[in-house]
């Protein structure tokens, strides 16, 4: 495949984040050649998603620092004399400090592999006994536990191979990485597989005593493709911008979501839920009829807090903390207020941006459901590839496993005219957008970079009962101690297509101050117990058991300036990678501004036409009523998706 790229493309995009994936599908849907490459074996990047055995073999990629390809050394001499080339980075070094455990019974056995797995390949997995403490975040040698994990990803997952077919909104395939990916036979074979293993689970352990069903380690081994483990944990505001995109594009078709369910708060050692809308404030028994009526009160307020100036005006200095003390607010709705609903912290915020924070929350409140957030089906690592398949739709290249080794600049005209691949190939193009990451440490050498902490937790149930064990809930926990940050808890349910039935996946992230493991530690320890043998008869415990637990630190290069590159050529566009942010606004940003410097003048991510008015060549009798008809087509598409986006709302009730 690669021997026979076109030598030529108006633009050349180098990784496969958000950013670059909704770039190059902009690009190519206002008529560029688009080359859309990857270095990785999977589409996403830092924001893609892993079945349990695709990400311990993301891990073990990391702990061995292993290249995914081989280095051309001949590159070299394909510069030419009034050439220069930048040199582009082999390794990924924006993971850092890995650390895992794992609590569940270790009763694994040699023959125990992943439901539906591909193909056999041995990769070490981490095992840390609950009591260890130090440094286990080393993998173990080969020697050591290992299970079965599949790695290689089939070519039929390059989104341009039978797009329309795959691309079905109800379709319950999975559309990440290989672990994730089966054909409707597969799919129903594992779903019964599924069933059989848990009645007889069920047997064995009402056989011996009515308890509680015991989670190991070779249950989330076999059950390892229900599993879709986000690297960044992220939500869709549901009037946010990137929904906004999916709709406008037409690009929501190749996904589903579902509504979040519950708003937490985490106060004096307990969880509660939080009411946001006016039903959960009017039907809330933590709340006293006076604070309902001041709640009301105060959130009318900020919905429309511009046209009242002298209601906040003289309070503009002070943090917002500090402002809603003065509203004669309670301290329980003051909390509520703080960190469930602008999702702030007593210091980061002044007034005015709670307020819009406040206003944010309120306005995308009541569009999909009783919370203003989405999650995507399958995780994050979805949103991406969403993007690449619109961009091969309209004739984008994808490869995958493609390496660069350098960008070509005319020493001249300072400007990049071609990269030159693993292959030894020169590829001409007029723009180059390349994600952060692929920078060498000559071209970065004066980059500050912050970094964000990430735990993924396995649970056995979930950190607030409920009626209904399908709850999705998001929880911040404030920060404790001066210098360290607010953490983000997100916790996804079985129905996510994220985990097993039967656990919970639970995300933790927060700005880092320390490593991963140092920051997010205590909140974990807060908010689970390990699962011992000895806990497991206790059915009273009122903490969730903490089965699998992973702890990274991830670069942030958000908020990296391009002039802190090192001589970059105008015509080369750096996109970053994921912020520690909640939502998905930056990435979109970062995408349109970019594609108006290549694109000047044309519309961002336009709806695709309707295929009836699609006038083929010659045909002069009805290219005047396609004409007058193109408008009113595309204006329908959009209620069309915004329903076909309401079907979370449907599926959470």
């Amino acid at each position: 495949m690669a021997d026979n790229l076109p030598s030529e493309f108006d633009v050349i995009v180098i990784g496969t984040g958000l950013p670059e994936s909704i770039t190059a599908a902009a690009c190519s849907r206002s008529g560029q050649r688009v080359l859309h490459v990857d270095s990785r074996s999977y589409y996403g990047g830092n924001w893609a998603s892993f079945s349990f055995s695709g990400l311990l073999s993301w891990l073990k990629e990391y702990q061995e620092n292993s290249d995914i390809v081989n280095e051309n050394p001949a590159w070299q001499e394909h510069i030419l004399e009034n050439e220069e080339a930048i040199a582009l980075s082999r390794k990924d070094k924006t993971i850092q400090h890995v650390e895992v455990f794992c609590y569940a019974s270790q009763d694994l056995h040699e023959d125990v592999e992943e439901t539906g797995a591909l193909q056999k390949n041995h990769a070490s997995v981490t095992s840390v006994n609950p009591t260890e403490g130090e440094h286990s975040a080393y993998l173990p040698s080969e020697d050591e536990s290992s299970c079965t994990v599949s790695c290689q990803i089939p070519t039929e997952q390059t989104p341009n191979s039978d797009l329309e077919s795959s691309l079905e909104i109800n379709d319950v395939e999975a559309t990440g990485e290989e672990e994730k990916r089966c054909d409707d036979k597969t799919c129903v074979k594992s779903a019964s597989e599924e069933e059989t293993s848990e009645n007889v689970l069920t047997t064995e352990d009402t056989t011996l005593q009515p308890r509680k069903n015991r989670i190991t380690y070779s249950q989330i081994i076999k059950e390892g493709r229900r599993f879709n483990i986000d690297l960044v944990s992220k939500l869709l505001y549901s009037r946010g911008l990137l929904i906004d995109l999916l709709i406008k594009s037409n690009v929501s078709r190749y996904a589903e979501f579902k509504n979040i369910t519950r708003i937490l708060a985490f106060r004096e050692g307990r969880v509660e839920q939080v009411p946001c809308s006016r039903a959960d404030v009017f039907n809330s028994k933590q709340l006293t009829m006076v604070e309902k009526r001041m709640l009301m009160k105060f959130l009318t307020f900020c919905m429309e807090y511009e046209k009242h100036p002298d209601e906040y005006k003289a309070y503009e200095e002070i943090t917002f903390s500090e402002y809603l003390k003065t509203q004669k607010l309670t301290p329980n709705l003051q909390y509520f207020l703080l960190h469930s609903i602008a999702m702030t912290s007593e210091t980061a915020s002044n007034t005015i941006d709670g307020l819009k924070a406040t206003k944010n929350f309120l306005h995308c409140l009541g569009r999909y459901g009783n919370t203003p957030f989405l999650f995507p089906l399958y995780g994050q690592g979805e949103l991406p590839q969403c993007f690449c398949r619109m961009c091969a739709v309209f004739g984008g290249i994808y490869c995958l496993r493609h390496s660069v080794q350098c960008l070509v600049v005319d020493k001249e005209s300072r400007k990049c005219k071609a990269v030159i691949d693993q292959f030894g190939q020169r590829i001409i193009s007029k723009h180059f957008l390349v994600e952060d990451s692929y920078f060498s440490e000559n071209t970065c050498s004066h980059v500050q970079y912050r970094q964000i902490s990430r735990s993924v937790l396995i649970t056995d149930r979930s950190v607030l009962k409920a009626d209904s064990d399908q709850q999705i809930s998001i929880l911040t926990v404030p920060a404790v101690e001066t210098g360290t940050f607010a953490v983000r808890v997100i916790e996804l349910c079985s129905s996510t297509m994220t985990c097993m039935k039967g656990t919970y996946l639970v995300h933790l992230t927060c700005t880092s101050s320390k490593t991963a493991r140092e920051d997010l530690e205590p909140v974990v320890q807060k908010l689970f117990t390990p699962y011992t043998e000895t806990e497991i008869e206790n059915e009273e415990d009122e903490k969730p058991r903490l089965l699998w637990a992973l702890y990274f630190n991830m670069r942030d290069s958000s908020d990296v300036s391009r002039n802190s590159y090192n001589d970059l050529p105008s015509n080369i566009y750096v996109c970053s990678g994921p912020d520690c942010g909640l939502g998905n606004d930056n990435a979109v940003k970062q995408a349109e501004t970019l594609f108006q410097q290549i694109c000047p003048n044309e519309d961002f991510c336009p709806p695709p036409p309707n295929p009836e008015d699609i006038v083929i060549d010659g045909d002069s009798l009805q290219s005047e009523a396609s004409e007058s008809s193109f408008i009113p087509e595309a204006n329908s598409e959009t209620p069309k998706e915004s329903r076909s986006l309401g079907n979370p709302e449907l599926s959470s009730q």
